[in-house]
């Protein structure tokens, strides 16, 4: 099945083209041999995850700020490890891994085959929830930046996915219309129902496997795109 009349694509960047997970880990292993904290990075990520996660959560539908998501994601991880750090060095490793997160350049598999085959026929755009400061970082160190006409963040928006205004900035500042416009992502919550709310089609990356029913077109790899596009 094709989507017909489309003429831009939106992409999520962290889970769905930037490969989060092995950047992250790559960060948190240079930051605690800074600060040396001697902890087996996978036992930290087990408990770290599923608290970010959360906290993510919360800070889209505005129940905590940037600030304490940064913080308090190291805190309640090292809490629930029963792991005494101070709030100092807590201090040191959220600034910390702002600023070295970025350098990591791992894509997912199939980023650069799937935007290579739609960059001719198709504009593409990013939508992103992630930091302003280091979103634009990621895309330039990891040598995607080039691919996409326009990147707007929930900073820059006010707003942040799934609220139908920063979809609404994002075609504005396209010249697109939701008619003519698709967007692919791995949270359903903030990018596909926010997108079908806003009035565009929507595909699911599924990025954790989980193979839920989901009330549109699902893929598990970047390249099953060709499918609809």
């Amino acid at each position: 099945m094709k989507f017909n009349n489309i003429k831009h694509v939106y992409f999520d960047l962290d889970h769905t083209l930037w490969d989060f997970d092995k950047n992250s880990a790559l960060t948190f292993d240079v930051i605690f041999k800074e600060e040396n904290i001697g902890l087996e990075i996978q036992d930290f990520l087990d408990t770290y995850i599923p608290i970010n996660i959360d906290y993510w959560a919360r800070y889209r539908n505005n129940l905590v700020s940037k600030e304490v998501l940064r913080v308090g994601r190291l805190h309640d991880s090292f809490k629930a490890m029963k792991i005494q750090v101070s709030d100092e060095v807590i201090d040191n490793l959220s600034n910390r891994y702002i600023s070295v997160l970025p350098g990591f350049n791992h894509l997912l598999q199939d980023t650069i085959e799937i935007l290579d085959y739609l960059k001719p026929q198709y504009k593409l755009h990013i939508i992103t929830n992630g930091f302003e400061e280091i979103q634009h970082n990621k895309m330039q160190n990891s040598k995607i930046a080039d691919f996409f006409e326009t990147i707007t963040t929930s900073e820059e928006a006010g707003v942040k996915k799934p609220h139908f205004q920063i979809f609404n900035i994002a075609l504005q500042k396209a010249n697109a219309t939701p008619e003519n416009s698709i967007m692919i992502g791995d949270s359903y919550e903030a990018d596909i129902e926010g997108a079908k709310n806003a009035g565009l089609q929507a595909v699911f990356f599924d990025y954790y496997g989980k193979n839920e029913s989901r009330q549109v077109p699902q893929i598990q790899k970047l390249n099953e795109l060709r499918k609809y596009l």
